[in-house]
């Protein structure tokens, strides 16, 4: 149907103010720069770079403090009766000191004296009690107050070990004192395949007999590239770390070495300053678009 006359005028009169609605309507609508077009895309994952560290290889030894060497003290004659006690069991002693007195049956004192310096680790010396050459020691010495730990350990560790290392040793009840291998046995138990390893105690501090015992001794040392334990991944395809370059997940297969602390030793397949994901995990995969965030050291 043909326009009236004045419906074409009411049409012109509006075009004005219809421009100028249109206009304000477009400026209105948001506008995109081009860093928010090329801004990456994708999960948000903490990375942090691979950096060098040195792991020790350490062998531990849990076993027994024993005396190294015991010395029994009896009388030398027959028919002694003990008439005075003159040192206790934990007594340190000299080499000539005297231990007890004796009476001898014609009349007469006897005095029994340590034959080495050490400490008194049993006595079953009573007075008027009878002693005699052949019964039991009035007297048990730990010569020189020496000790060594008996312990035990795995065969794979064996080889590792050799005379003269050090070690530090955690007694029970006693706190820390130090040692060095004095013996590595030539064969293992056949049922637990356990080797026995002697370690002397180096320290003076004065242990309790058969007390429970842990030795660490390090045996070897490496450096090379480190990561969390958390960033390595174990699939079936091997053990893999996660890295990221250019936004995008790459996976890499690595050889680990030492432990220690919650770092893990890379000997392959990773190198310094690499920007690695610190928790790998199976929902990243190979090529993904990702947003990494550094960690700060703490975090590590």
């Amino acid at each position: 149907m043909p326009m009236s006359h004045f419906a074409e005028r009411a049409l012109l009169r509006c075009l004005p103010t219809l421009a100028v609605a249109a206009l304000l309507c477009l400026s209105s609508q948001p506008s995109f720069s081009a860093d928010e077009a090329d801004a990456p895309k994708g999960s948000t994952v903490t990375v942090l770079k691979a950096t060098k560290a040195c792991f020790s290889d350490v062998v531990e030894v849990s076993g027994i403090v024993r005396p190294r060497e015991e010395t029994a003290v009896r009388p030398e004659r027959l028919g002694l009766k003990v008439t005075e006690i003159l040192a206790d069991p934990g007594d340190a002693v000299t080499a000539g000191q005297t231990l007890a007195r004796l009476s001898l049956p014609e009349g007469g004192t006897l005095q029994v004296q340590a034959p080495v310096a050490g400490l008194i680790a049993a006595s079953s010396a009573v007075i008027g009690a009878m002693a005699s050459a052949k019964g039991e020691a009035l007297f048990s010495i730990i010569a020189r107050s020496e000790f060594d730990l008996i312990g035990l350990v795995p065969t794979r560790d064996l080889p590792k070990l050799k005379v003269n290392q050090t070690a530090r040793i955690k007694v029970i009840g006693a706190g820390d004192v130090d040692g060095k291998v004095s013996l590595v046995a030539p064969t293992v138990q056949p049922d637990s395949q356990l080797g026995q390893v002697t370690i002397a105690v180096t320290s003076t501090q004065r242990l309790l007999v058969n007390s429970s015992a842990r030795a660490m001794i390090k045996t070897s040392q490496s450096c090379g590239v480190s990561v969390p334990l958390t960033a390595i991944l174990y699939t079936t395809a091997g053990t893999v770390v996660q890295v990221v370059r250019r936004e995008r997940v790459e996976t890499k297969r690595v050889e680990v070495g030492l432990l220690s602390g919650g770092q893990v030793e890379i000997r392959d397949g990773l190198a310094e300053g690499d920007m690695v994901v610190a928790r790998a995990g199976a929902l990243l995969r190979e090529g993904d678009l990702v947003r990494p965030v550094t960690a700060s050291a703490d975090a590590k």
